[in-house]
């Protein structure tokens, strides 16, 4: 099975203003990334890093951090995404599209998963990105994480389940 898990970095892994408890029951982390302090639940990073190692899944950095996630982030929180792909913006964006979408459309295209997860905090309100993962049906499942508790453990179940 060829399998691709597009992940983003803000709201997903690292949520903006995290405060109380994590969804997991847990004290957020903080660590600092080298540029700034970025909080997370160990539990996410853990249940990422089991998930990462399943047989024929690429998972791929998505994520306005570009390369800095797998330099600094994955080596602060102890994520094993240092050797992930990343799809970098690359003059993608000019004019009314995303470049997220675009450079998952170029990556969907050049890799041809037989299904794909794609985890955003910014998804639901990306009209142009929801229609084309309808055109793409159910070979696409599209996660989009509130953006201030991150990643959720039932979130997570629905990728497993998916997968």
């Amino acid at each position: 099975m060829n399998v691709s898990l597009y992940l983003d970095v803000d709201g997903v892994i690292c949520p903006f203003g995290a405060t109380g408890t994590t969804d997991w029951g847990s004290r957020w982390q903080i660590s600092d990334a080298g540029l700034l302090e970025v909080a997370y639940a160990g539990e996410l990073v853990d249940s990422l890093n089991t998930l990462s190692r399943r047989p024929g899944l690429r998972c791929v950095w998505l994520t306005s951090w570009e390369e800095m996630a797998p330099e600094y982030l994955c080596p602060a929180i102890g994520l094993a995404g240092q050797e992930w792909p990343v799809l970098a913006s690359d003059g993608l964006g000019s004019g009314e599209s995303w470049w997220k979408l675009q450079a998952l459309q170029r990556d969907f295209e050049a890799s041809a998963p037989d299904r794909a997860v794609w985890i955003d905090d910014q998804l639901d309100y990306e009209a142009e990105a929801r229609a084309w993962a309808s055109i793409i049906g159910t070979r696409l499942l599209l996660i989009s994480p509130h953006p201030r508790r991150g990643l959720s453990r039932a979130e997570l179940d629905a990728v497993h389940a998916f997968l």
